[in-house]
């Protein structure tokens, strides 16, 4: 296995790259991009996203993994950061790697980056394959709570409903608020609101893989209902449950096994895409 790293020149600054190549001279089995999580959960999933792209890399795939605008060492703040812009990076990584491996394509999306990644997919033209770590369904909801996140500090003297209220005002003034750190725009909070994990793109397949907490280690009700119902659309569509940590919200840096093990088998299971 090979990594480079790189910068790829973009519409606002550049976009800090890291690419994972097998070590096979042949064809990749797949060429995967990575759509990372929001906010913090970013940071948090830095470790096992690094351990699954080395995986997929010794499995076949190239693989690569792109900071979009405003995150990571890529240019720009977060505060810079738009849906569109980042839609727009996903398109330039996926350009990128299929330029330099030309092989099925696979977007391998976690929890707010699936809503990105499979935006992204239905505007593409050829096919696309969709590996979801733990998606998010609703933006409306996730939205809500990553705004929680605010009330909560503030919840010591402060009624929690008049904090959210306030941060909602604030977003439709067009003024951008502080959360854990981060600056989210109104743009952004706005895009994020209306993003909804609908139908995907239908000329490639879909793998959604959740850890879960349930005594019967089975798929959480929101998994179910989406799946069955891209099903019965016609898409090619399975879910797997697993059993470890929530890694992208716990406290300190955690590892999932069972993950990269499940990613691994359930691409591989499909055959050379």
């Amino acid at each position: 296995m090979a990594i480079e790293a790189f910068f790829v020149p973009a519409a606002a600054g550049q976009r800090f790259a890291l690419l994972h190549t097998p070590d096979t001279p042949s064809t990749p089995r797949g060429a995967v991009v990575y759509v990372p999580p929001f906010a913090e959960e970013l940071n948090k999933s830095r470790r096992m996203a690094a351990l699954q792209a080395r995986a997929m890399a010794a499995a076949g795939y190239a693989v690569l993994q792109i900071d979009l605008l405003g995150c990571g060492d890529s240019s720009g703040d977060f505060a810079d950061a738009t849906w569109e812009a980042w839609l727009a990076d996903v398109k330039l990584a996926c350009d990128c790697l299929q330029r330099r491996a030309p092989a099925p394509l696979w977007l391998w999306g976690q929890r707010a980056g699936c809503l990105l990644a499979n935006d992204a997919a239905q505007r593409m033209a050829g096919p696309v394959n969709l590996l979801f770590w733990q998606p998010v369904v609703s933006g409306k909801q996730f939205l809500q709570q990553f705004l929680r996140l605010k009330v909560a500090a503030e919840m010591l003297g402060s009624d929690g409903k008049g904090v959210m209220e306030r941060l909602r005002q604030q977003l439709r003034q067009g003024e951008p608020v502080e959360i854990a750190g981060y600056l989210l725009s109104p743009a952004l909070a706005g895009a994020l609101e209306q993003a909804e994990l609908l139908l995907p793109h239908r000329s490639g397949r879909v793998e959604w893989i959740e850890i879960t907490g349930r005594p019967d280690g089975a798929l959480s009700p929101a998994a179910v209902a989406r799946l069955t119902q891209w099903q019965a659309a016609g898409q090619t569509a399975r879910g797997t449950a697993i059993s470890g940590p929530a890694f992208w919200q716990t406290s300190e840096i955690t590892e999932c096994p069972a993950l990269l093990e499940a990613t691994i088998e359930r691409m591989s299971a499909g055959g050379a895409g």
